[in-house]
């Protein structure tokens, strides 16, 4: 670090010009890189997807689709099979007014299974090609736009009076959200505010605009590089949403650290290049390993078969590289140049000289959980692994029913269809592309345990170009265990001439993609930062400790989420929304993959001080009151400026990112004071000097100098200094 410091300093010029010409062309570049981003998300490879596109291609409607299902009921004294061409000419009625649409029913196909028990209730399928707003078919559960008050309107007038049609179907039942979007420049807006403030109670001074300067710069050269990746590769627009405020968070992240220790070497004496060059030396290998333990966390997205995945990696571990390259580069000049002149307020402050003394409040802090580290540890400990054991039942699956809407149209459809003896799987149907004989294909599905019916209606709209779609009625919903198995089952005795898609399949598919080799993959990652983490401390003991921590607290995320969305403890309270009944698929190893870094972020700013701490007075219990006093504050400090951003974003209307990003607020809330501020320093304090234990011949293969094993003073709890 001090010769990249005197290199920089020794340049300062050339690179304050390089840095403002990287911002004017990161300007200039943004909106171009915006324009190139990839809106589809593609799951290439898998064979679920591979046939809802197909049949999209084909049909323009279906695949992963999701029908609307009206569920007529006859007044009373009628009966569906003497009522037949009224219903025929109802469903008629919808195609009037969705000519793309997909439609089947009783009519179409005398299917006594698409009556119910009364003999008065029955049921169809649509499959919208386009909305009638113009949208194309697909969306997230809750975000297509509601076509029950077209379809209503169509049918009624063709049924016999006193008919009621309710529509019904996952899309019906599920949380309203608004299909506007995420706003990202009114999160990111937010997120720049919550930053400024909190920086501003921190430094009292301008200083604290120099940490959201070195993220906006950060933010712009990252957009440089996208613009450059979409030249090659395609690239997710889940970049746009989450780099923005990632790139808040980690870039202040940093360059706090670093400007907060330049001003505890300024309250100590030292003045000018002296002062930068220290703050390096100390700070600036924190901030290295802590950008590299981003990276191997976002590696895990990054080497995934999963388009939009990869791209939030790639996006990530981009923010993370530029905000390291900024902070190590840009930083020290704006400090040399400008740095008195910004903090000249909060140098005149008498509190200004406690600023090369720890912080009182942690220290007091610290040293309470110094004192009762074992309690400490086992209170901490127990609630994360309590939590960790909850997210054990964590359910990735599609929501089911039960968990959706309790009331309107759409719940009043699926109680008729549950009143007429109408197995729930009727509003969950999957489609399955055939390119054999599709009479042969039905009666072959039909058999198979768990399939209640299978529609092969003969119309063009369910056969084109030597194809046909048939629709696949199972007994239980798609969303529950028996769904998932009817599926699979229907998968090993279709044939080679059919292809089973739906959005089962694509689910069932994208885990087994994403999740199949992740416990492989979490043990490289954690092989890659246990090497890197015992360089960094020169320990053995330390980066285990480390890394059992870090997967702790992501236990207790999962465990958290799995609480709040899918046992909905407090989620209409907080959130004003319904729980799903699950969790996303995609949450979990995106949540992972982002807090694992970010987690890490804080434990290196912590432990390194506390290594330099122990190094300067070879006492472990003054190590961790020093270490947390000096670093509890900008732990905490940036700690709130993510959970802040990630709380807007959560704010969004959008359930998946949602659902994503009130796990990464979860995640850095409980990290930062559960586990940074509980559990971490007391099971430093409870192993003692076995914390720095660097034995020789690992020192050789690490390269760095041994730390031997130092006997150190009796059990004690240091006082106050000062």
């Amino acid at each position: 670090m001090e010769k990249l410091s005197a290199f920089v300093l020794r340049h300062r010029g050339p690179v304050a010009l390089l840095a403002l010409l990287a911002f004017l062309v990161g300007l200039g570049a943004t909106p171009i890189a915006v324009q190139r981003l990839s809106e589809e998300y593609a799951h290439p490879g898998m064979p679920a997807f591979d046939a809802n596109q197909e049949i999209v291609r084909i049909y323009g409607n279906g695949g992963y689709q999701r029908p609307f299902v009206p569920v007529v009921v006859l007044p009373e004294g009628r009966r569906a099979d003497t009522d037949r061409g009224a219903i025929g000419r109802a469903y008629a009625a919808i195609t009037a007014r969705l000519p793309r649409a997909r439609v089947v029913s009783y009519a179409d196909t005398g299917d006594p299974r698409l009556v119910g028990t009364d003999g008065r209730t029955t049921f169809g399928l649509v499959y919208p090609g386009t909305y009638s707003d113009g949208s194309p078919p697909g969306g997230g559960l809750g975000e297509t736009p509601d076509e029950s008050p077209v379809i209503v309107a169509a049918m009624t007038p063709h049924l016999p009076p006193g008919s009621t049609v309710h529509v019904t179907g996952l899309d019906t039942l599920a949380p309203s959200v608004d299909a506007g979007g995420v706003d990202v420049p009114a999160k990111i807006g937010i997120g720049v505010l919550a930053a400024v403030v909190v920086l501003f109670l921190v430094f009292r001074s301008m200083l604290a605009l120099v940490p959201v300067l070195v993220a906006v710069l950060s933010i712009f050269v990252s957009f440089i590089v996208i613009l450059l990746l979409t030249l090659v590769t395609t690239v997710h627009d889940v970049a746009l949403t989450t780099m923005p405020l990632l790139g808040l968070g980690i870039a202040v992240d940093y360059s706090l650290l670093l400007v907060a220790r330049w001003r505890e070497e300024q309250a100590a004496g030292h003045r000018g290049d002296e002062a930068v060059h220290r703050a390096m030396a100390g700070a600036g290998r924190a901030v290295l390993f802590s950008g590299a333990a981003v990276a191997v966390g976002l590696v895990t997205m990054v080497v995934l078969p999963v388009p939009f995945l990869r791209s939030l990696g790639i996006a990530g571990m981009i923010i993370a590289a530029v905000s390291v390259a900024v902070t190590l580069t840009v930083l020290p000049v704006l400090l040399a140049l400008n740095g008195r002149w910004l903090d000249r307020r909060a140098a005149t402050d008498r509190r200004f000289a406690r600023e090369a003394d720890a912080g009182r409040a942690w220290s007091a802090w610290a040293r309470g959980v110094v004192r009762w580290r074992r309690p400490a540890a086992l209170l901490s400990g127990g609630l994360l692994l309590a939590l960790s054991l909850t997210a054990l039942g964590v359910d990735l699956g599609l929501p089911e029913s039960r968990n959706l809407r309790t009331s309107g149209p759409g719940h009043q459809g699926l109680t008729a269809l549950a009143r007429a003896g109408v197995p729930a799987g009727a509003i969950t149907p999957f489609d399955v592309l055939v390119t054999g004989d599709p009479a042969a294909a039905a009666e072959r599905i039909g058999r198979v345990e768990g399939v209640a019916t299978v529609l092969a209606p003969r119309t063009p709209a369910w056969r084109r170009d030597g194809t046909a779609v048939v629709a696949v009625l199972p007994v239980a919903e798609n969303g529950t265990p028996a769904g998932e198995a009817t599926v699979t089952r229907v998968r090993a005795a279709a044939g080679n001439d059919v292809r089973v898609g739906g959005n089962a399949a694509q689910s069932m598919d994208f885990r087994s993609h994403a999740y199949g080799a992740f416990p492989w993959m979490l043990g490289l990652i954690a092989l890659v930062t246990f090497v890197m983490l015992a360089r960094a401390f020169r320990s053995l003991l330390l980066p285990l400790k480390a890394i059992a921590l870090n997967l702790l607290s992501l236990g207790a995320v999962i465990g958290a989420m799995v609480l709040l969305w899918q046992f909905g403890w407090g989620t209409r309270e907080i959130l004003d929304v319904r729980p799903t009944g699950s969790i996303g698929e995609f949450v979990p190893l995106t949540i992972f993959a982002f807090l694992y870094g970010l987690s890490m972020d804080y434990e290196v700013f912590i432990l390194a001080r506390m290594r330099e701490e122990y190094d300067r007075t070879g006492d472990t219990h003054r190590a961790v009151v020093a270490g947390v006093g000096r670093t509890g504050r900008l732990v905490t400090s940036a700690a709130l400026i993510l959970f802040i951003s990630f709380a807007a974003l959560a704010m969004t209307p959008e359930l998946d990112v949602k659902v994503f990003a009130s796990g990464l607020a979860l995640g850095i809330l409980l990290d930062a004071t559960l586990v940074r501020g509980v559990l971490v320093p007391a099971v430093v304090a409870m192993m003692g000097p076995w914390n720095w234990w660097l034995p020789g011949w690992a020192a050789r293969l690490l390269r760095v100098a041994p730390s031997p094993l130092r006997e150190e003073a009796p059990d004690r709890v240091p006082r106050p200094v000062g």
